[in-house]
């Protein structure tokens, strides 16, 4: 490598740094009660996130919105967070209700923000709810209703069937009033949980369209985090003795489109890892699922991909968590997948089996990768389009990590 390369990497590195330190000032919001590991935050823990990605074009207008949302593990109490990260004005949040979706009438109850049922949320803010007694099932639908007016972040690859109303149906136990479906989630960004049946703590899977499930069958939860959340409900859920008997909770961070160093759908992979995993409570491992994007996006320095991952190792162990990271998934077949991005995905999946970048390896283009075609991936596992898995795709990639590594 000549010493320009090496000037060129160094200097990457270092503007790398700036973009973290920036993104964590303009990006996350500082919101009491609301901390990763190495921060007071009792024993609440993440059971369900959806990474804010922009505002909704057109959405202002007042609405009520069912988000559907799916546990990974359950509480006695519960906390929401409602966004308004990426809004131009104050977010008048009416109305919040919660409740489970297999009983809705016994088990709606309204939600409180400092005391207050009506607040309002300043452009790029957010607030969290106050604790609430409430059963959340361990693996189950809940219904997050929002009546709001104003601008909508929202996360629209949801992969999950939510409804929308006009006016205030938040409080309406069945469907008849809700005459829209979405695919979408809009307002809210968390729920977290606390108290008998929770987690001793959170693994955030960061990453882009195939973490969110891209390709999986909408509303089913069979996206590789859903499965891995199943494994770490049953027997292997204590391997590691310093974690405590409790299980963790998955919380999947994907954004279709998100690329780790470029800004092709939401901010950067670098800019959002502050607010996506390390804010997230009780973090205490992330699993990064990052760089294909980039690579079919055009970045073809190998040496720049690497340098923004370890940075997030930085920055993780700067904040007590354990940053993991799988290797680039098999793009063979896809538009754009030419042979020079082959030969740096080749060259950045050695360097992260190699040791040296992350704290662990999930090796998902071994599983993923066609055994007579190691470029492409294999057939079963395609989900159609030659890059995202099927079901049976993320079902492997699921059952493919050690947990071992992972607690």
């Amino acid at each position: 490598m000549s010493m320009r390369t090496l000037r060129s990497h160094a200097g990457r590195l270092a503007l790398l740094a700036v973009v973290v330190l920036l993104a964590a000032t303009v990006y996350a919001v500082v919101v009491p009660g609301r901390a990763g590991a190495g921060s007071d935050d009792g024993d609440w823990a993440g059971t369900w996130y959806a990474a804010p990605v922009g505002v909704e074009p057109g959405g202002d207008a007042a609405r009520t919105v069912r988000n559907v949302v799916h546990t990974s593990l359950g509480g006695s109490r519960a906390r929401v967070t409602v966004s308004n990260l990426f809004g131009h004005a104050p977010l008048d949040l009416r109305h919040t209700t919660l409740a489970t979706a297999a009983d809705p009438a016994r088990t709606m109850r309204t939600l409180t923000f400092r005391g207050l049922a009506r607040v309002s949320v300043p452009a790029g803010s957010e607030v969290v709810s106050d604790p609430l007694a409430f059963e959340v099932p361990p693996s189950g639908d809940v219904y997050v209703s929002v009546y709001a007016a104003g601008p909508v972040t929202w996360h629209p690859g949801a992969q999950q069937t939510s409804f929308m109303a006009r006016g205030e149906v938040d409080r309406a136990a069945d469907a008849e009033g809700f005459a829209q479906v979405t695919g979408a989630w809009r307002y809210v960004t968390a729920l977290d949980v606390q108290g008998a049946g929770a987690a001793s703590g959170s693994v955030v899977v960061f990453g882009d369209s195939i973490t969110e499930g891209v390709g999986s069958t909408p509303g089913a939860d069979r996206r590789w985090t859903d499965v891995l959340a199943g494994r770490l409900r049953g027997p292997h859920a204590a391997l590691s003795p310093d974690r405590g008997s409790a299980p963790q909770a998955v919380l999947n961070a994907g954004i279709g489109g998100n690329a780790l160093l470029a800004r092709f759908a939401g901010p950067s992979g670098v800019e959002r890892f502050q607010r996506d995993a390390l804010a997230r409570a009780g973090v205490r491992t992330v699993v990064v699922e990052l760089g294909i994007n980039d690579l079919l996006g055009g970045e073809r320095d190998a040496g720049a991909l690497l340098a923004g991952m370890r940075e997030l190792v930085r920055v993780g162990h700067a904040r007590g968590v354990r940053v993991l990271g799988t290797t680039l998934s098999p793009c063979g077949g896809v538009r754009g997948c030419t042979g020079s991005v082959q030969r740096v995905r080749g060259f950045v999946n050695s360097a992260i089996r190699g040791g040296g970048v992350y704290d662990g390896v999930v090796d998902i283009d071994r599983v993923l990768r066609d055994p007579y075609a190691p470029m492409a991936l294999w057939g079963p596992y395609d989900s159609g389009d030659r890059l995202h898995p099927s079901d049976a795709g993320y079902l492997a990639m699921g059952r493919g990590v050690d947990l071992g590594v992972l607690l």
